[in-house]
This record gives C-alpha cells, structure tokens and sequence, in this order.
C-alpha cells in the first residue's frame, strides 16, 4: 500500500503537470482577432423632418444625400456608370416610378435551360446563339431620370466607391426601397462631380 508521502508526491506531480499543459495550451493557441463589420452602405440622420424631398448625387464621392427642405435626412453609397457609360451630369426630375422594372436594354444571354451564358449583353447588338434568349436587368424600384433610360434602383454594388454600372444609379436594396417610397414623379435630383474611374 502506498505510503502518505508517495499519494501526495504523486498528486502534486500531477497537478504541476496539468498546470504546464494548460500553460503550454494557452501559450501556443493564436489569438484571433474578431473581423470588424463592414462599414454601412447607407444611413438616415433625420427621417422626421419636414419639408420637400430632393436628392443630391456626388459622383466624385459616390454617394447620394437626401434631403427634405434643406435638411440633409439621408446618406447612401451608389454605383454610378463606368467610363464606357457614364452618368449624366445635371438637373433633373424623377419621371416615372416602376416597383419591378426590368431592363430592355442590358441583360444577360441564357439557354433553353436558364443558365446565362453571357453576363452582359446589350439588346440588339450581342449575338444571340441558337437556342438562347436575351433577359433584360432587374432594376427593382426604379426612378427613371432621362429619357434615354437613366435612372436611380437598386443594385448590385460589387465596390462601394467605384462606378460599375451602364449609366443607372444603383442603390442597396433597403435605400432603394425606402428612396421609392418617399419620392414622387417630380422630385428634384441634382448629379454633379466627376466619377472616379
């Protein structure tokens, strides 16, 4: 039978040993640092105040604020046209508004089965292969601009900063949405600056 001595011996050899391991574990396990959120794509400051809706596109910036009166109530980022479609500079007048617009310009090619084998086409001008058809762009809550078919909807907006589009204004979903929903036919849309390609 173990002696007294031997138990405690042992039992001190063994919580030094657990000791160590559990210091080992804790000095080789890398610490991971938590991945800040991203940085939000939109913003409202003042939705309760008064007055006249209007926008204010910085194409320099790409971002738009909106105002009511001359209370700034909102920011959001955008996505203005690229260098080979740029977005119009001047003043202009929501014309229209279109919950679910599609494109009947820009699109994607599909097959019989759906699957795009083209991502951008124009319409009239991409071939389109036997078989296939051309698809035109969702544009959900659009406000058209221009007659030529300029407008502000939501968007893809692959990175927040640069221009990516074929001359449209994109918004994120919620903006677009909220925008839809407090401007009317009518509305004052100003666009100034120079995108940064």
């Amino acid at each position: 039978m173990p002696s007294t001595t031997f138990i405690r011996l042992l039992s001190a050899i063994i919580g030094i040993a657990t000791a160590l391991c559990s210091c080992a574990v804790q000095q080789n396990t890398p610490k991971v640092a938590a991945k800040p959120p991203p940085p939000p794509l939109f913003g409202w400051t003042n939705p309760d105040a008064a007055g006249r809706t209007s926008v204010r596109i910085a194409l320099n910036e790409q971002k738009a604020y909106v105002y009511r009166g001359d209370t700034e109530v909102a920011w959001t980022t955008l996505a203005s046209g690229v260098a080979k479609h740029p977005t119009p500079d001047g003043h202009f007048y929501v014309m229209e508004k279109i919950v679910d617009k599609c494109s009947n310009l820009y699109g994607v090619i599909a097959d019989a089965n759906g699957d795009v084998v083209n991502w951008d086409a124009t319409a009239g001008v991409t071939p389109i292969p036997r078989g296939c058809h051309f698809v035109g762009a969702q544009m959900p809550h659009w406000m058209r601009l221009t007659g030529g078919g300029v407008g502000m909807h939501e968007g893809f907006i692959p990175d927040p900063g640069k221009p990516a589009s074929h001359g449209c204004i994109r918004l994120p979903a919620a903006m677009a949405e909220r925008l839809y929903d407090i401007v009317q036919v009518g509305t004052p849309v100003t666009v100034s600056g120079e995108a940064p390609y």
